[in-house]
């Protein structure tokens, strides 16, 4: 065995030893990828599942057109307006977030240190229980006649028999604002952890404002954190699931709910692996066009 490792050279060392790495990767994550992009090309079983070796491009032209009586393409928008609705909702939700969590974190990271531990940990108490298990009690909270409700009721702020919260876009919007709300804090604080407070302190002493040392000392120093908090929150919250389902019921649907839909009761598995890939290439999309930006701006910086 020593002689065999001896006689190996390095680059084959370092693939031996990235073997199990690579092979995890590849059974993990490639290997389902590469099913479902051959299913989103396949076509449908009558009873659900896939007719391996049918190829059709039918589930992609199902995204934009549906046969009618007369068996003639004719053009559908249902499907675009529930990938608008869900890039609204999770775009509010972006915004949401960075507003209730650029200063969270400033203020956890403008602590003295032996706080700070402390803060963060209470942002990420949410993590240490279920997800189905905090949007249960959101329903509790917002459903007709809950604690809200019957707060506010008992505050005289509100006299109508019932605000009608569930099951609508703003209770979606409120689950996904305090499901992504962390996501949102912690990349923002670990760029805010690294910043030099002298900076801070001498712009105070040269005459400026504290708006202006947010906008143009502390926001620059940590854009990073905030475009790795915005990406973090956005593209999850388009393919969210659970939150959409239970507090949006089925008239707010949103992208997850209805791959789910298309692998359950429609019984059309190409349908639903093509909206997946259809949502999967306008994220690249975004990350590629972000990426060439940055690069613009680094050639314009340079």
């Amino acid at each position: 065995m020593m002689n065999f490792w001896a006689n190996l050279n390095l680059p084959r060392r370092r693939l031996l030893l990235l073997s199990p790495v690579l092979l995890l990767l590849l059974g993990g994550m490639v290997l389902p990828m590469v099913i479902m992009a051959i299913a989103s090309f396949s076509g449908a079983a009558d009873y659900g599942g896939v007719l391996w070796g049918k190829f059709s491009a039918a589930a992609y032209a199902q995204f934009l057109f549906e046969q009618n009586f007369s068996d003639q393409l004719v053009f559908n928008s249902d499907y675009l307006l529930i990938f608008f609705r869900s890039f609204q909702l999770s775009l509010l939700t972006t915004l949401g977030c960075l507003l209730l969590g650029f200063p969270t974190a400033l203020f956890i990271a403008s602590r003295p240190v032996q706080y700070r531990n402390i803060l963060l940990i209470l942002v990420s108490i949410p993590f240490w229980t279920n997800l189905l298990v905090r949007i249960y009690a959101w329903i509790a909270l917002l459903r007709d006649g809950g604690i809200i409700e019957q707060l506010l009721r008992h505050l005289r702020i509100i006299k109508a028999p019932s605000l009608g919260l569930m099951y609508t876009n703003t209770a979606t919007e409120i689950g996904l604002l305090y499901a992504f709300l962390p996501f949102m804090v912690l990349p923002i604080y670990a760029s805010l952890a690294r910043l030099d407070w002298r900076l801070v302190d001498a712009a105070h002493d040269l005459g400026a404002n504290g708006w202006q040392v947010l906008r143009r000392i502390i926001m620059p120093l940590a854009l990073p954190g905030i475009i790795a908090g915005c990406t973090l929150v956005f593209v999850p919250a388009l393919g969210m699931y659970i939150i959409p389902n239970l507090l949006g019921g089925s008239k707010f649907l949103m992208i997850g709910n209805l791959v789910h839909l298309q692998f359950t009761n429609a019984h059309n598995w190409p349908f639903g692996a093509a909206i997946s890939f259809v949502l999967l290439g306008l994220a690249i999309l975004g990350v590629l066009m972000r990426k060439v930006h940055s690069i613009k701006t680094g050639e314009h910086a340079s």
